[in-house]
C-alpha cells in the first residue's frame, strides 16, 4: 500500500543528506513517513557511511 516512488525519492534525499553535511533526521523522518522500512533507512546510510568495524584491542 506504499507508493514505490515516493520511498525511492525519500531514500534518495537521505543518501544525499547523508553524504553531506545536512542534518539525516529530516530526510530519515520523511522516508519513513512514505513507509520505507527501518531495514532501507540503514541500508540507504549504510550505503554512504559504511559499517562500523572495531579495531582489534590486541
Amino acid at each position: 500500500e506504499r507508493d514505490g516512488a515516493a520511498v525511492a525519492v525519500a531514500l534518495a534525499d537521505l543518501r544525499r543528506a547523508a553524504a553531506g553535511t545536512d542534518n539525516v533526521l529530516y530526510p530519515m523522518r520523511e522516508a519513513l513517513r512514505a513507509r520505507a522500512t527501518v531495514g532501507e533507512v540503514c541500508g540507504a546510510l549504510r550505503e554512504v557511511w559504511g559499517t562500523y568495524v572495531p579495531t582489534d584491542a590486541f
